[in-house]
């Protein structure tokens, strides 16, 4: 009975020895996958902006937030004639 007390210990913490093996081995398992995939999201913010304001140099992603953005900040101006048909 006192030798199997005594032993319950151990087994558990060998169990969370192997446990912490398992999470690093994981944890830079991961790491590697996200290196090899160069997944980004700067870069895939930055490739989302496809429309650049010729006059202030901005950049928009859709041409409805072009044509909002065109008519606040340069009221002025005229529509560039690719804004013309977008409806904002």
């Amino acid at each position: 009975m006192f030798c199997c007390l005594w032993r319950t210990p151990a087994t558990n913490m060998a169990r969370g020895q192997q446990k912490i093996q398992s999470q690093q081995k994981n944890a830079k398992k991961q790491a590697e996958s996200k290196k090899k995939h160069g997944h980004d999201q700067k870069a895939a913010a930055k490739a989302a902006l496809v429309y650049t304001c010729a006059i202030c140099r901005t950049q928009m992603p859709d041409p409805k937030t072009f044509k909002q953005h065109f008519e606040s900040k340069h009221p002025k101006t005229p529509l560039p004639p690719e804004l013309v048909d977008v409806e904002a």
